[in-house]
């Protein structure tokens, strides 16, 4: 448990302790309200991470001060909050978040303390830092509470030096910015929702309020609900998962052995929790091993502390599926059928986000050098993606994101490989990540190359069907939270009660008669049987389109249709 009461209420200046104890409380206030944050989400689709998004790079940007060590320079422990906080970055809104820290950080850089004078001009330059680092800066995001929230500082200034009435009017205008996106983004005014992103910032600053005020901030046990909502975008889907051995002994009072092992266990899985109320043993392996242990930590004390990286057990494992019997006819291939791919030195390597393990096998068989596992509600953080452009071992490597809430991460990745030339293509769908694999040449010029896959990637249509996990009307579709829906592109187009005769409706309006061939990946809830049943019964009623049917794997999404 996490108390801040011991904070100063009054400070003109704050060293770097304080500055790590700043970021401790935003980061635990924003713990408290992530869900909130997640449940912001304009469309109706399995997407609402934003807050954990954002809590996993709170998460790594503290734990890079912990293990690094805090000291009094203000500017050395901002400097390692943006680095754990870029590296650790998830999603869109986790990657600005990133930015925000850097700008922030680069303004203190050579100051040993936080003076108000110096507070106002590092929340200008987090928020200049963060619009520079997106591409088409929308206004009514996380980036206008970001630089509304810099205005009122460098106006604050103008009247007092007490850090704690600047950030409290700083977090005032926050919220007022917050409140204003609807009508800055008509699209969130139609879902009734503010953006997600900002108000997470909010939180985070609110935090940091509450910290300088003395005000407690009691970070709550974690729920199971809590804790499987906060793990499950990172539970692995197949054996592509990477993941960590997570074991230590938890100490405390009056444990519940029951509710503790419920929580670890929708967190990761092989889990193992023994003990009584004065001392457990706990044993889980997951993604992120800041989840178990930071949940250990809000009930006692932690020893016998084992955190192994399981990359070893996972080769071996692939070696020996590739050595074992052919699996039983009908069966999903495994990606350990496909010999791994090898490139000279010169070569270009394609490194390539997939949603599923059929998704990772297509993208491998397609020349794909390093894949990612991550997609909707698992979108892998900026380390993961550097680590796969460093094992490509390649001079020239191109990133495929496959997921337009990755696309940031990745090009945060592509500036960190300063040892290699990166190039992210944009994709924003799998099928648009296979078709620009289709003019891949790994001997090619790289320019070239990135050309004919960007050309390539825009020549396919994505229809995607999925269960709505809430109800809205938007672009003229009511939907109801069950329902099945159809989207294209990205935007929802129909909405129905069967998954067969959404695909139909989708498929109406993505071919329009001109388009070839329609590959159905199939995934979330959907055999082969299903799937080429369904094939068949559009063959008939489009008989001047082929049809391809291949397992995709991909949790939540029932069909990725690609028409090229």
């Amino acid at each position: 448990m996490t108390d801040h009461s011991s904070s100063p209420s009054e400070t003109p200046a704050c060293d770097g302790f304080t500055l790590w104890h700043l970021a401790q409380a935003g980061r635990d206030w924003l713990d408290q309200h992530h869900a909130l944050v997640n449940q912001l989400n304009v469309f109706p689709v399995p997407d609402g991470d934003t807050g954990t998004n954002m809590l996993m790079t709170m998460r790594n940007a503290i734990r890079e001060v912990e293990e690094s060590g805090a000291s009094e320079h203000v500017g050395q422990v901002a400097a390692r909050i943006a680095h754990g906080a870029m590296m650790g970055s998830r999603g869109n809104s986790g990657t600005i978040l990133s930015q925000l820290w850097q700008g922030f950080a680069h303004a203190l850089k050579e100051h040993k303390t936080l003076t108000p004078e110096l507070l106002a001009r590092a929340l200008r330059e987090a928020s200049d830092t963060a619009y520079r680092g997106v591409n088409k800066p929308v206004e009514g995001t996380i980036l206008t509470v970001a630089r509304e929230a810099a205005e009122a500082a460098e106006e604050a200034l103008r009247d007092t030096q007490d850090m704690v009435e600047i950030l409290r009017r700083t977090v005032l205008r926050a919220k007022d910015a917050l409140a204003r996106t609807p009508e800055m983004l008509p699209i969130l005014q139609k879902a009734g929702v503010v953006d997600s992103g900002g108000s997470g910032l909010v939180y985070i600053l609110e935090g940091m309020l509450l910290y300088l005020q003395g005000e407690a901030i009691q970070v709550k046990q974690a729920t199971v609900a809590e804790a499987r909502d906060l793990a499950e975008t990172l539970a692995p889907e197949d054996e592509l998962g990477y993941g960590y051995d997570v074991q230590f002994i938890l100490k405390g009072e009056n444990l519940d052995v029951n509710a503790i092992r419920a929580a670890i266990d929708s967190m990761g899985w092989s889990t193992l929790v023994v003990g009584n109320e004065q001392a457990i043993k706990v044993h889980v392996h997951v993604h992120d091993p800041g989840i178990p242990l930071s949940y250990g930590v809000s009930l006692g004390t932690l020893s016998d502390i084992v955190v192994e990286n399981m990359q070893e057990q996972y080769q071996e494992y692939v070696r020996e599926r590739a050595s074992a019997p052919s699996p039983m006819p009908g069966a999903p291939p495994s990606l350990a059928d496909i010999p791994a791919i090898e490139l000279d030195e010169d070569d270009i390597a394609v490194v390539s986000v997939a949603s599923g393990d059929g998704l990772a096998r297509v993208f491998r068989q397609l020349g794909a050098a390093q894949l990612v596992m991550g997609g909707q509600t698992n979108n892998p953080s900026t380390q993961e993606i550097l680590d796969a452009i460093q094992r490509a071992a390649t001079r020239k490597v191109i990133v495929l994101p496959n997921n337009k809430n990755i696309i940031l991460a990745a090009e945060q990745a592509a500036r960190l490989a300063t040892d290699q030339q990166v190039v992210v293509v944009p994709t924003r769908t799998m099928p648009q990540g296979i078709s620009a694999m289709l003019p891949y040449d790994p001997k090619g010029d790289l320019d070239a190359v990135v050309k004919a896959m960007l050309q390539a990637k825009d020549r396919v249509v994505t229809g995607e069907i999925t269960t709505a996990t809430r109800s809205v009307e938007l672009n003229g579709v009511k939907v109801t939270e069950g329902q099945i829906i159809g989207l294209i592109d990205g935007a929802l187009a129909v909405a129905g009660d069967e998954i067969s005769q959404v695909l139909r409706d989708v498929l109406e309006r993505m071919c329009s008669g001109e388009c070839e061939l329609i590959t159905l990946y199939y995934g979330n809830g959907i055999d082969e049987a299903d799937a080429r049943r369904v094939s068949e019964e559009l063959s008939a009623a489009y008989p001047d389109q082929a049809f391809e049917v291949v397992y995709g794997g991909q949790a939540h999404y029932h069909y990725i249709v690609s028409a090229e």
